[in-house]
């Protein structure tokens, strides 16, 4: 049971990983000093679907972290 939990825990990590890099398209160095001149943008699409999908893996990576510390070694 702990060995499919940790591999688990593993497989949801780095699709969590792929997700958040996905997400990081226009967020460059310039938009720090104030190059994104973007105010309020909506996501559409597959941005909404990424989104989406890295809240929900970001949450099963949680839940499956905190299983793992609960469970008797």
């Amino acid at each position: 049971m702990r060995t499919a939990l940790q591999i688990s825990l593993i497989v949801v990590s780095l699709l969590l990983i792929a997700a958040v890099l996905l997400q990081s398209r226009g967020a460059g160095l310039g938009a720090v000093f104030g190059g994104e001149g973007n105010v309020y943008r909506t996501k559409r699409g597959v941005e909404k679907i990424v989104f989406r999908a890295t809240v929900a893996l970001s949450a099963a990576f949680l839940l499956l972290a905190l299983l793992n510390s609960f469970l008797p070694a």
